[in-house]
């Protein structure tokens, strides 16, 4: 499908752009850079840019009802002000953080937040997925996982996707309302050449929207895990999709240049850019976390 895919911000490329996060209340769209340990936050028109730095990399973050951010730094969660100032420490990163750190996460419907991991060393499957619940209690909910991301929860809070980008699987598993997710199974398995499931939305028809790792696009999935759109990028790496704007039909997806070449960068100069473009479906709001 053609349509048409702009810079949100044409000077800006960042390195890891990651978890791509509109605020409805503010008309601004929040992100991470992962590997330059920064959070940014911009307001629609791409006016009004500013910088948050931390001393670690910041997988994922999510906007707090209360204000402020949680965030899941690489040595565990904290909770911080718009500003960035740490405040209270939730848990450590129940991985090893030296060769684990945090990646993609998000809320669901009962504020509560989840937050994966991404095992580095890439020889199993060694990362794992946590909840922190509004009372900032904190459980390991699934493991058997190389590389977390796509986690995105369906319009009626009834189903929970994840993506394991290494494996090039999408799952999908109910979820309680208590948060506890039953048995997984897989949605959608890619093949050689297809690229990799890496972030995640989802619509209020019920579909699924994956940016394809390696495969210079992003697809709209069905509920059944068929392939309903198809949209071609200019850069060969998205890593995360959102909706956003006023009647949330605009699409942000986040790419990055990590581990390009210079030679890569020279072909395609809009690696690590952030794109929008606008779609014919409404997406599904992010809640904000409702811990104390």
């Amino acid at each position: 499908m053609s349509t048409a895919i702009t810079p949100f911000l044409p000077d800006y490329r960042g390195e890891l752009p990651e978890c791509p996060t509109w605020d409805a209340a503010t008309q601004t769209l929040w992100w991470t850079d992962i590997l330059k340990k920064e959070i940014h936050c911009c307001d629609a028109q791409g006016q009004q840019h500013r910088i948050i730095t931390f001393t670690e990399e910041p997988g994922c973050f999510a906007l707090r009802r209360e204000g402020g951010l949680i965030v899941a730094l690489r040595s565990g969660i904290w909770l911080c002000d718009a500003q960035g100032q740490l405040s209270e420490k939730v848990c450590d990163n129940p991985s090893n953080p030296a060769l684990c750190r945090f990646n993609d996460g998000g809320v669901d419907s009962q504020g509560r937040f989840y937050a994966g991991t991404f095992w580095a060393p890439g020889d199993f499957n060694g990362a794992l997925l946590c909840r922190v619940d509004t009372q900032l209690q904190t459980r390991v909910i699934q493991c058997d996982i190389m590389g977390h991301n796509g986690l995105a929860f369906s319009a009626d809070g009834r189903w929970m996707y994840s993506s394991d980008t290494p494996n090039g699987v999408i799952w999908r598993a109910p979820i309680g309302d208590d948060g506890e997710p039953g048995a997984r199974s897989a949605f959608h398995r890619f093949q050689p050449g297809d690229g990799l499931p890496d972030g995640a939305a989802m619509d209020v028809e019920g579909g699924y929207w994956s940016a394809l790792y390696d495969g210079w696009r992003l697809c709209r999935f069905s509920p059944d895990g068929e392939v309903l759109e198809s949209h071609r990028l200019p850069v060969r790496c998205p890593t995360m999709v959102c909706f956003g704007g006023a009647d949330m039909r605009t699409l942000f997806v986040t790419t990055t240049r990590e581990h390009f070449s210079a030679e890569e960068i020279a072909q395609t100069p809009l690696a690590g850019a952030i794109f929008s473009l606008r779609v014919g479906v409404a997406g599904v709001s992010k809640p904000r976390f409702c811990g104390v």
